[in-house]
């Protein structure tokens, strides 16, 4: 089946999140074409003005203006990072529960448009939308990817880095798993170009290094409220990766379908990305309690997709 061609950007969702990757997609010079869409006009149209007066001062020249999902119908990728907060005294589960009900009316606009091209989604609880995204949108599954665990694979690159005094670039690591408390590090595959890193490290460490990963959503939310600088710049990272065509590997929300013995889940897992989407899942060898933690976070994920898809 063909697919969109071209570089135009739709942004579904001018929140904090939202504003910041248009922010970063602008300072990279990734894009040609940027078109947000946001419930609050008002603020998307703001939005626009701000950005279009940085122009002048970014790497290259972008057309940036307010739209309507009819303009998803020739854009290359969309991103999708509207949604509903977790309100005091709210579940988990009742908050997947209504932005599951807020994407059905999302990709199903957008898909109304003749919309032929790649979902990124980056709403929380990320793999449960994308999973949604996946089922609503009835498009091939390396069309359709969640930010995964692009950001904790980040976190935890970079506190390496900090520990080894090493930039995290020259650091390899991925924290797979769901986005979220059953996300596992990859202790056993962890190395500083080629050097293992698991062995320099006390066990005591390893799981104080994991928890500040894990917890680190927690603590910045606990101080300013929201995080939405170090998404925006990974999911312009994925982005990047399929328009330019990279074939890189990139910790993102992938469907999987019998890779490390699971299916029929969406979760985060080092992926190859170029124009095509997810062009491949890296089936990583693990340890068996490596394996016992994925299959723990594939457990909690498919628990919530039983009570939502019943």
């Amino acid at each position: 089946m063909n697919f969109t061609h071209g570089n135009k950007v739709v942004l579904v969702g001018t929140g904090a999140v939202g504003s910041s990757y248009a922010y970063a997609l602008m300072n990279q010079g990734i894009c040609d074409e940027l078109v947000l869409i946001d419930l609050n006009e008002e603020k998307a149209k703001g939005d626009v003005m701000d950005l279009d007066h940085g122009i002048v001062y970014a790497p290259s020249a972008m057309n940036i203006t307010f739209g309507t999902y009819a303009d998803c119908q020739d854009a290359a990728i969309v991103v999708i990072c509207a949604g509903a907060a977790q309100k005091p005294g709210e579940t988990r589960l009742d908050l997947v529960s209504k932005n599951v009900k807020i994407f059905e009316s999302i990709v199903g606009s957008i898909m109304e448009s003749g919309f032929n091209g790649i979902f990124l989604v980056a709403t929380n609880p990320v793999d449960i939308l994308a999973y949604a995204t996946w089922k609503i949108s009835g498009l091939p599954k390396e069309r359709v990817i969640g930010s995964g665990t692009v950001l904790d694979s980040a976190r935890f690159r970079y506190l390496l880095g900090v520990e080894f005094d090493t930039a995290p670039t020259s650091v390899h690591g991925y924290i797979i798993g769901e986005h979220g408390d059953s996300q596992l590090p990859v202790w056993s595959l962890a190395n500083i170009s080629g050097t293992p890193i698991a062995k320099k490290l006390s066990e005591k460490r390893k799981e104080e290094i994991s928890i500040q990963v894990r917890d680190a959503a927690y603590k910045i939310i606990e101080s300013k409220g929201a995080t939405y600088y170090g998404i925006a710049m990974g999911l312009a990272r994925i982005t990047r990766a399929i328009l330019r065509n990279e074939n890189v590997v990139l910790p993102v929300g992938a469907l999987l379908e019998g890779e490390n013995g699971h299916s029929d889940v969406y979760i985060g897992i080092p992926s190859v990305i170029n124009r095509t989407g997810i062009k491949k899942v890296v089936e990583l060898t693990l340890n068996e309690n490596e394996q016992e933690k994925l299959a723990n976070s594939v457990r909690t994920l498919k628990g919530i997709q039983a009570q939502i898809w019943k």
